[in-house]
């Protein structure tokens, strides 16, 4: 994803986002099995990311740099990113 436009990175966000709220949709009065709250989490990350690297993109153009020297960060930083 280091080498995506806004627009894809945008595109993948929405593609987490649905799986995400389909997974709790589907399992809202059931509850999530083991695998399923593992996958949750993932997708929580891989949002972080996404969102991280979309706004290190944004903050390089507005720059005046180059938003294509953005790259993710490492999970276990964006994770304690406050919302």
């Amino acid at each position: 994803m280091a080498d995506a436009d806004d627009a894809a990175i945008v595109q993948h966000i929405d593609e987490l986002v649905a799986e995400e709220h389909d997974l709790e949709r589907t399992h809202a009065t059931s509850g999530l099995s083991e695998a399923e709250r593992r996958r949750l989490h993932d997708l929580e990350i891989q949002l972080d990311q996404a969102w991280d690297l979309l706004r290190q993109r944004r903050a390089r153009r507005d720059a005046g740099q180059d938003p294509g020297d953005a790259h993710p960060r490492d999970p276990q930083i964006v994770e304690h990113y406050q919302q």
